[in-house]
């Protein structure tokens, strides 16, 4: 058996009262819940949601989307 690390990226799309953007990408990282589940192929052993960097992003698009 092999074990390694991969990474799914996920889109999710959201609308917020927060002004900034980077305030409700706190709240998902460390309020959601999610669920990645094994196949009868695959065990999922451990996941965790990678924070982003929040600076790079404000300095992308000011932190804010309509």
């Amino acid at each position: 058996m092999m074990k390694d690390t991969v990474f799914l990226f996920i889109k999710v799309v959201i609308r917020t009262k927060y002004q900034h953007i980077q305030d409700a990408m706190k709240e998902l990282e460390n309020q959601t819940q999610y669920t990645i589940g094994s196949t009868e192929n695959v065990e999922v052993l451990e996941t965790e949601i990678i924070k982003l960097n929040k600076e790079q992003l404000n300095k992308n698009n000011n932190g804010t989307q309509s």
